[in-house]
């Protein structure tokens, strides 16, 4: 099935970096920074219907490079001597080409020039972090008891009176 959704690709490590949140956890271990920044992105993916792409550069790891699916999210390593920016200015031409709006982000400046270049809108770390905090409250405002959104009508809020009245008569019957 084709997914037709604009796309939000992301350099996870420029990411890592730059919130305070994820580069505090990346002191103690990389994977945890990585798997909470991707949990933070397939929830964005699930509030903003974009397609979130996130690629790591494996630079300097020997190999092919990978791509794998976390929590709906498309995850890339970078093939060995690929950097995460020429994997992500790969893409951008790949998918500009299907009429999709593509975003970018990072913080990286000569990055954010290139693929804006290319056509692709870019968004900086910073950006990235307080739309995604934004996203959080609205969700959490709409989970919460009592809020119009987050409130579970029961289909007999949704009948008229005399049917609901009709019904509950047969009830007690």
């Amino acid at each position: 099935m084709a997914d037709w959704r604009d796309i939000l690709l992301v350099d996870g490590y420029n990411m890592i970096g730059g919130w305070p949140e994820l580069a505090a956890l990346s002191q103690t271990g990389m994977q945890g920074a990585r798997d909470r920044l991707l949990d933070m992105l397939a929830d964005y993916q699930a509030f903003s219907g974009l397609r979130v792409i996130a690629v790591f550069d494996a630079y300097r790891v020997p190999g092919l490079g990978r791509s794998f699916e976390q929590g709906k999210i498309q995850v890339f390593f970078t093939k060995e001597k690929e950097t995460a920016d020429e994997c992500i200015e790969r893409l951008v031409g790949e998918f500009t080409h299907r009429r999709r709006q593509i975003s970018v982000a990072t913080s990286d400046f000569v990055e954010q020039h290139v693929v804006f270049a290319q056509g692709a809108l870019r968004i900086s770390a910073r950006e990235l972090r307080l739309e995604i905090e934004e996203n959080q409250k609205q969700v959490k405002k709409a989970i919460e008891p009592g809020s119009v959104s987050g409130t579970r009508h029961s289909l007999e809020d949704k009948l008229p009176p005399e049917t609901r009245k009709r019904l509950e008569d047969w009830r007690r019957q």
